[in-house]
Parts: structure tokens; C-alpha cells; sequence
């Protein structure tokens, strides 16, 4: 990020800096001065940024007009020097200095423990950084088999690739991406600013503050084109088992491509990128698979379907939904949505928003300007409502909120969804939910409630009874007869690793082992009786109170990758590595007894979170920098590990433990 010999700037780049300046973010720019200038003083209460309010960007910092104007005149002058050759002054603060910094850039104290994650993604801990070959003793034929080329996939991929370890992705799809590549229904698109919906180490000229799914996808693509990790992916292959060998140490990975084609892989190590939300849910709906039209789940919604001027209807209320619903209404002849429960939806300001081409600018060409914008999003984003998910069992009203702050959040909501529904306030007891906000996923707001208002726009509550020829027949008797018939219902969320059959040590399946309480793994990554086995995207790792699931996955892989260079430098040969079935199960004790403080488990709340015995299986109780912490310790007494003979004669959780 420095240049270190004189560069003629020319006239055109310092006049688009200078122009594009003036529409800056000034908390960022302060951020900017310090690294660039080194100069403490743009720390001091004279340029301490006032507290973000909402999902904003505080672009002003709230700071007086002087003041925005001395840090812009300051700031063209330091960018122009560095420029011209001139190195940054403070390229690696200390973390404390980071926290400092975060904390006067947001205008609200940040904890102490979010200094060394604001370092790791900013690229300052070289422990991370991508190149780390020599670093792995890599044994003999070593391979890792990665399943699936989604967003955990990719990361994975790069991550093995720059530690020199042979591997092969695995992806069914004909292309990367995942959810993305899969899911292109009308409207579909992040809910998560994709500064930061992408990853640390792969910046992106972004068009929109929150992309459409055609942006995100090309994101993805291009970084596996870019990190060249493509001549490793097996695409339209599916993964049909993988079975432990024991006395070999190792994996039997079958395999099918889509002209039917069996094959075999051996691996030493498998890593599961399938992540949560890959298996389309469909509803136990009477007649559904004999609807006369196109009926189908929103994950596979059919290329080029001529929807317009037709009679649909829209099964579920939910994320997908959301998107979709304003989407279309307006080219549909008429739109009916069936919800089974009501959700909360935030202010979605930025919503299909192009990023100004000065502000492109801005993030693209000026150094560390794109690095502190993606931590002050972080920031809002992430951690800074967990707190107020926290139940007060004192609060006297329960059967509205959680406490003091959580109800200020639903006043605040409440007050929104009278503003969007307008005159048809008649709406607001179909819409607005019965339980406090923020027990369900807090969605954003496409324009669902001021869709809700258009003439061409039936919400049914009545619950759906059967489907009959092309008529969808609710509890109220009434045939709604509709042309195309889109299921919204979501995904598997639950039955985590579903899409494979898993085998374990002694031939038992992962269902086996999850029957009694449902999925769980230690740190969501690994689970007792699957030696060498680690997935990404695991149980209790959805982040429910918000953040980017992208920086939440980079994390899992630094933490899996760290475990494998330390049984790799410390054992020449083959090797079984094993969670311990003991911190296994102190762990996610932990985890549901934290969960039991959080909102989704509060009194009478339904969601996707829970399975059917109540517990909580797939968000995280815990804040970002918390399970960033614990994942850094990458602990290897956390886990047994076997070599040589040792390993060839276990036949349980026995043995050396290094």
C-alpha cells in the first residue's frame, strides 16, 4: 500500500481526487490522515466523530463545516504526497492505537478485544498472510478434498493453495458461487453491505452499496479466475459419501458427475464448504406436486420464466420472499402472498443505490480508504446490537420485548411500518409482528410493506390446506387460483450436512451422531468421531444478530488451517486428528447456555434457528470478536492426535494427544 519511488501524478488523478474529497467520508478520511501522516493529533476531541445512527455512513462525522474542510484540505495533501512516492507513516499500528482509532471513527466506545481482529483485516498479522509456503511440513501425497465452491469453498481453496497443500474442489454446480450462482430469482441480492460481503483479501470496484446477485456472482468468479485455484475444481460433480478409514487414516470420497459417472478420491483431510443454506425446503403441502403450472422453490427458479402479466402466488414471507414480491408486483397481473408468520423488516436506505463514481473513486484508488470504510461498516453491522439481544427477565413486558433498548427497537419499527403502509393503515395488524424485534432474522425492507398496498396485492394469514389443480385452497375455504405457483419456504437449515452421506469412525453416519440433540460441533467446525474432518459454515456459526458471513468463514479457515500446520510440523507421516469428545461438549454446553440469555429462545418465539426439540442449532450466541478470539488460539489440546501405529491400531478416543 506504500510506493517507495517518486511517480509523476498527473492532472486528471489529482483533480478527481480533489473533486471526490469533498463528497468523502470524513471519520474515514481522519483514519487515512493517520496512517499516511502518522500525526496523532487527528485523534483529539476536536475531531471526534459524533455516533452513527442507524445503518448510515455519518459521512460528516457530524463534525462542523471548519473542521470537515481543514481534514479534507489535509487529507489531499497527504494522499498526493503518497502519491507522488511518499511512504505512509503508521502503516501497522498497535492495536490499542486500532481500537482508539475505531472508537473515534464511530463515535462510541469499541471493546479492547476488537483491536486484534481490526488488525487481521487489515492485513497487519502475518499469520495470515496468504502466501504461507514453507511454512506446512506437507507430508507425502497429502490431499485435501474440499466439497463444494461456494463462498467457504473458494476461501478454502485459496488458503490451501497459498499453504502449498495439494487439494480438489468438489462443486455439483457448472460454475462457482454457491447460493449465488444458484439462486437468481427477480430482485436477489445482498442484505449485507458487499464492502464487506466480500473477502479481506480481495477488494472489489463495488457498483452498488448492496449488490444484486449478478455483481456478487461476477465477485466470485473473478476471484477464482484471479487466485487460480479453478484448475483445481471438479465442477458438476456431486459428492455422493465420504467414509473414515480408519486403519489408513483417511477419507473414501465418492464420487458422481452429471453424465452418471462414479468415481473415487482418497483424502487425508476433508473440509465441507456446503455450508447451511445449500438443501431447498419445500412444505408438506397436500397436492403441491400436482399443481397445474410452473411450481417451483425460489433456489431454482427457471431461466427466462415470462411471468409478466400472469396471476402469481408466493408461498412464505422470508428473506427470499422479500426480495422477490417488490420485484415483481408491479409487472404481474395480480400477486398473492400466503405468510404463516409476520416478520420485522429494517429501513433499507441504500437499496439498489449506485456507489457515486467520486466515491468509487475514493475506495479504489486512495490507500487504506477502502479497509477503514469496510471496518466502520463491521462495526454497525456486527456487534453493535448484541447487547440489546440479551433478555432481561425483569423487563415487565415480555410479550413485546426483551428489555429497555430492544423496545426502543420496536417503537422504532412500529413507527416505520405505519410511515410506509400510508393510508392503509388497515394492514399494519397483518404485518406488523406479535413478538419482539429481533426474535426472527431482521430482515430488510425492498419496499414489502409499501408492495402490501398495491391494488394488485393479496396477503393471505390464512393458513394453506391443500393445492388443487392450479387453485391454492386456504382454512377459510377459499380456492385462490393463480398461473405460476413460487415456493418461498426457505431452506434446511436444520439437518446440517445433508446434501452427503457422511460416515464416520465405526461406520456411523453423522445423522447417527447428531439424532439425539441435533447438529453440533466443537467451534462449528468439528465434531467427535469424523477424524480429519472440518466444516465451514457448521452449527451454531449463522450469524443471527448480523455481521458478514464472509469475514465469519475467512475466520473457520484461519482456524482450520492453523490446526493443520501445527500437526503437520509436528508429525512427518500420516496423522488422525480428533476433537475431544470432552471439550466437545463443554463447548456447546456453553453455547446453549448462552443462548438461553439471547432473544430467539425468548418465551413463545418460533424460528428457523431451533430444531424440533427447541435447541438451538444454527446462529451463534456469540459476538464476532469473541468467536474471533477463540478461533485464533487454534488450541491443538483441544483435539487428539494419532500417528503412525498408533493411529492404525485406535478404536475410539484413545490415544497420544499432543
Amino acid at each position: 500500500m506504500t510506493t517507495t519511488s517518486p511517480v509523476a501524478v498527473s492532472p486528471e488523478w489529482a483533480a478527481e481526487l480533489e473533486q471526490a474529497l469533498q463528497s468523502a467520508n470524513v471519520p474515514t478520511l481522519l483514519m487515512v490522515l493517520l496512517h499516511l501522516t502518522g500525526d496523532k493529533r487527528w485523534l483529539a476531541e476536536r475531531f471526534q466523530c459524533t455516533r452513527i445512527k442507524g445503518l448510515e455512513d455519518n459521512d460528516s462525522g457530524g463534525l462542523p463545516d471548519e473542521v470537515q474542510a481543514e481534514v479534507r484540505s489535509h487529507a489531499l495533501e497527504a494522499i498526493l504526497a503518497w502519491k507522488a512516492g511518499k511512504p505512509a507513516a503508521m502503516q501497522a499500528p498497535d492495536t490499542a492505537l486500532l481500537v482508539d482509532m475505531l472508537t473515534r471513527s464511530i463515535g462510541e466506545p469499541v471493546p479492547a478485544s476488537y483491536g486484534p481482529m481490526v488488525a487481521s483485516w487489515l492485513g497487519l498479522d502475518a499469520e495470515f498472510a496468504l502466501d504461507q509456503k514453507g511454512k506446512f511440513n506437507v507430508p507425502k501425497d497429502f490431499h485435501v478434498v474440499v466439497i463444494g465452491a461456494g463462498v467457504a469453498g473458494i476461501c478454502a481453496a485459496i488458503r490451501l493453495q497459498g499453504a502449498g497443500i495439494p487439494y480438489t474442489v468438489i462443486e455439483k454446480n457448472a460454475e462457482v458461487g454457491g447460493t449465488w450462482y444458484e439462486n437468481h430469482y427477480p430482485g436477489a441480492g445482498v442484505d449485507t453491505p458487499n464492502h464487506i460481503y466480500s473477502y479481506s483479501f480481495a477488494k472489489a470496484d463495488w457498483t452498488r452499496y448492496f449488490a444484486l446477485r449478478g455483481e456478487i456472482q461476477d465477485y466470485f468468479v473473478g476471484v477464482s479466475h484471479k487466485f487460480g485455484i479453478r484448475k483445481n475444481i471438479r465442477f458438476e460433480t456431486r459428492v455422493e459419501s465420504a467414509s473414515y478409514n480408519e486403519p489408513g487414516m483417511d477419507w473414501t470420497v465418492r464420487l458422481q458427475d452429471a453424465s452418471g459417472r462414479a468415481d473415487v478420491l482418497r483424502a487425508n483431510i476433508v473440509i465441507s464448504a456446503v455450508g447451511l443454506l445449500n438443501v431447498p425446503k419445500m412444505p408438506a403441502i397436500k397436492g403441491l406436486d400436482t399443481f397445474k403450472g410452473p411450481c417451483f422453490h425460489s433456489a431454482r427458479w427457471p431461466e427466462g420464466l415470462a411471468y409478466q402479466g400472469k396471476r402469481i402466488a408466493v408461498i412464505g414471507n422470508g428473506a427470499s420472499a422479500m426480495q422477490i414480491v417488490p420485484a415483481i408486483a408491479p409487472d404481474v397481473a395480480h400477486l398473492t402472498v400466503f405468510q404463516r408468520s409476520k416478520h420485522w423488516a429494517a429501513p433499507f436506505e441504500r437499496f439498489q443505490k449506485e456507489v457515486p463514481a467520486l466515491q468509487r473513486f475514493m475506495l479504489r484508488e486512495v490507500p487504506y480508504y477502502q479497509e477503514w470504510y469496510r471496518q466502520r461498516l463491521a462495526w454497525v453491522f456486527n456487534d453493535r446490537i448484541h447487547g440489546s439481544l440479551q433478555i432481561d427477565p425483569a423487563w415487565p413486558h415480555p410479550e413485546r420485548a426483551i428489555n429497555k433498548h430492544n423496545d426502543k427497537h420496536r417503537n422504532y419499527f412500529e413507527s416505520y411500518i405505519k410511515k410506509e403502509l400510508g393510508e392503509r393503515q388497515d394492514l399494519l395488524p397483518h404485518v406488523q409482528p406479535d413478538y419482539p424485534a429481533f426474535g426472527k432474522r431482521m430482515l430488510m425492507d425492498n419496499g414489502w410493506y409499501r408492495t402490501m398496498t398495491r391494488e394488485n396485492v393479496t396477503l393471505v394469514n390464512d393458513a394453506i390446506t391443500e393445492v388443487d389443480g392450479n387453485a391454492v385452497i386456504t382454512a377459510d375455504g377459499r380456492r385462490h387460483e393463480v398461473d405460476i405457483l413460487v415456493v418461498c419456504t426457505g431452506f434446511d437449515a436444520i439437518n446440517l450436512l445433508s446434501s452427503f452421506n457422511l460416515v464416520g469412525r465405526g461406520g456411523k453416519t453423522v445423522r447417527e451422531a447428531w439424532d439425539a440433540k441435533g447438529a453440533e460441533a466443537f467451534m462449528g467446525v468439528a465434531t467427535p468421531g469424523f477424524p480429519n474432518f472440518f466444516m465451514l459454515a457448521g452449527p451454531n456459526t449463522a450469524l443471527g444478530h448480523g455481521g458478514s458471513v464472509v469475514a465469519m468463514l475467512e475466520t473457520q479457515v484461519r482456524y482450520v488451517m492453523g490446526i493443520l500446520k501445527q500437526v503437520m510440523n509436528a508429525n512427518p507421516g500420516p496423522f488422525e486428528i480428533e476433537v475431544r469428545k470432552d471439550v466437545h461438549d463443554a463447548y456447546n454446553v456453553r453455547v446453549q447456555k448462552a443462548h438461553d440469555n439471547m432473544i430467539w429462545t425468548h418465551k413463545g418465539m418460533s424460528n428457523w434457528y431451533r430444531n424440533a426439540a427447541g435447541r438451538v442449532v444454527a446462529p451463534t450466541p456469540f459476538r464476532n470478536d469473541d468467536y474471533w478470539h477463540m478461533m485464533r488460539a487454534t488450541n491443538l489440546g483441544d483435539y487428539v492426535v494419532r500417528t503412525g501405529a498408533a493411529a492404525r491400531e485406535a478404536k475410539g478416543l484413545v490415544g497420544e494427544t499432543t
